[in-house]
């Protein structure tokens, strides 16, 4: 059995995440880990905090010269920012008086979350509700990438849409539709999109956005290469790959959509366009025509590639705060709050969402081959295969 935690506030000391179920004896690099937190970090639009955080983690259990024991895995990446913040989110009872948040932002966890615990200061919302909290399920995924990568599974991300402004036409999805030079210029790109013409007007639009004091949503496209048919299962709700993968991806902050293959485009034609014709190859193997269906039928994998397509809101910390309400008065007032923020976070949305479909899918592969070592669970996989 699969599964993490994570702990931690945006500006407490640390965060701090414990995965259980990682077979024994998997090589595990420290670096990529920290390249897939650097990820998380850059993209155009992001703000302050970033130049403030250089995010790496510390194995504190679970590995031993390099490989996984088996047990329980500890891993932490420290907030540099902390020290500005030791007395305001102390622990320890404080002499000091702090003086509480009570404006709360439209669109952000400030009201529910206040108005749900109970809480008189909007801070205590704040710090977990935070993005802050997906460089836990990053570093996570940068475990289960590697965990993957044992399967020749892969997983990228690219974005196509900022505010309006990205591809006109749906891009196909089939695994030639992925050449492998694309990723390399997602990567090179500040915006995470291949192409470098709409990068530049990616780029113009959040800067009118930010010059108005307002901030941009968008659309990014995750797909996972080289998942075996079978994982998932149509026999329960909740085991269906679809479910699985919608839930991971609609669990990162901001997101409010999102679609499996060619999804809401389907629903506008009929099913003689729709459906993806299977062949069987000469040497074997199977194969589709399209995938339109996005590497997923009856609620399991089906060979093609995973893609999934998901909605970014505008992140809801305005410069130009919009009207609002102060908790402590219950009136109405002109302006919420503004904290230090970002102005666009669909390029670092999209890393998150590669960290979420690596532990999916992680999670699934385990559920059917696992063992209690790599080699065993590789022994699994190939009889599979070979049947």
């Amino acid at each position: 059995m699969f599964r993490f935690l994570t702990a931690g506030e945006s500006h407490g000391p640390c965060l701090t995440m414990i995965v259980e179920g990682l077979p024994a004896g998997l090589e595990v690099k420290k670096e990529i880990v920290d390249a897939d937190l650097r990820r998380r970090q850059g993209g155009y639009g992001r703000g302050g905090r970033m130049k403030i955080e250089k995010d790496a983690i510390r194995f504190l259990s679970g590995v031993r010269h390099g490989k996984t024991l088996g047990s329980p895995i500890t891993l932490q990446v420290e907030n540099l920012d902390w020290v500005n913040w030791e007395e305001r989110m102390s622990a320890a009872p404080v002499e000091a008086e702090t003086e509480p948040i009570t404006r709360v932002r439209p669109g952000h966890a400030d009201f529910t979350g206040s108005i749900k615990y109970g809480h008189d200061d909007v801070r205590n919302v704040i710090e977990r509700s935070s993005s802050r909290e997906t460089a836990s399920r990053v570093a996570v995924g940068g475990l289960c990438r590697q965990f993957l990568a044992q399967f020749g599974i892969s997983v990228h991300s690219h974005v196509l849409s900022v505010a309006g402004v990205g591809y006109e036409t749906s891009r196909a999805m089939t695994a030639d539709a992925y050449p492998e030079d694309m990723w390399r210029q997602v990567e090179e790109s500040p915006m995470r999109c291949a192409d470098a013409t709409l990068t530049e007007k990616m780029i113009a639009r959040i800067l009118e956005a930010k010059r108005e004091g307002d901030t941009c949503g968008g659309v990014f496209e995750v797909v996972a290469f080289g998942v075996p048919i079978g994982l998932g299962s149509f026999s329960q709700w909740d085991r269906r790959l679809g479910t699985r993968v919608s839930m991971a991806m609609m669990s990162i902050p901001s997101v409010k959509a999102m679609e499996i293959g060619a999804g809401f485009e389907t629903t506008r034609t009929t099913g003689s366009h729709v459906h993806d014709v299977l062949r069987h190859e000469e040497q074997g193997g199977w194969s589709h025509l399209t995938n339109n269906a996005g590497g997923i039928e009856g609620g399991i994998s089906n060979g093609e590639p995973i893609v999934v397509r998901v909605g970014v809101k505008p992140i809801p910390t305005l410069a130009h705060p919009l009207p609002s309400v102060d908790l402590a008065t219950n009136e109405n007032i002109d302006q919420s709050r503004y904290e230090r923020s970002d102005v666009c976070v669909v390029p670092a949305a999209g890393v998150v969402g590669e960290a979420m479909m690596a532990i999916v899918l992680a999670e699934a592969l385990l559920e059917k081959f696992g063992g209690d070592s790599i080699e065993e669970t590789l022994r699994n996989y190939r009889s599979y295969l070979q049947q």
